[in-house]
């Protein structure tokens, strides 16, 4: 549905500058998430999961293929069905 709808123009605006739109929506989000505006924050995600399949068809990638290549019902890290992970809050945590 992205690639029918938006393809031709997300290739003429370009990959650097889908990346900016991606990056103030994900901007958008957390400004909704902060102020606890759950409509906001639905309409932020569906915002950010639009911009990243339409980036990911200008690219090439099939997103749901490589989604599941690297989320196999299972923890990419530790390989369990459920995470046993070590937890970390933030990812500089683990250094």
């Amino acid at each position: 549905m992205m690639k029918r709808i938006y393809f031709e123009r997300d290739k003429r605006r370009g990959i650097d500058a889908m990346c900016k739109w991606l990056s103030d929506e994900v901007r958008e989000l957390e400004e909704a998430i902060t102020h606890e505006d759950i409509n906001a924050i639905r309409e932020e995600m569906a915002d950010v999961l639009a911009w990243l399949l339409s980036l990911a068809n200008v690219i090439g990638v099939e997103l749901e293929d490589v989604f599941l290549k690297r989320y196999p019902n299972r923890c990419p890290k530790c390989g369990q069905s459920v995470c046993n992970c070590q937890f970390y809050r933030y990812p500089s945590e683990k250094r």
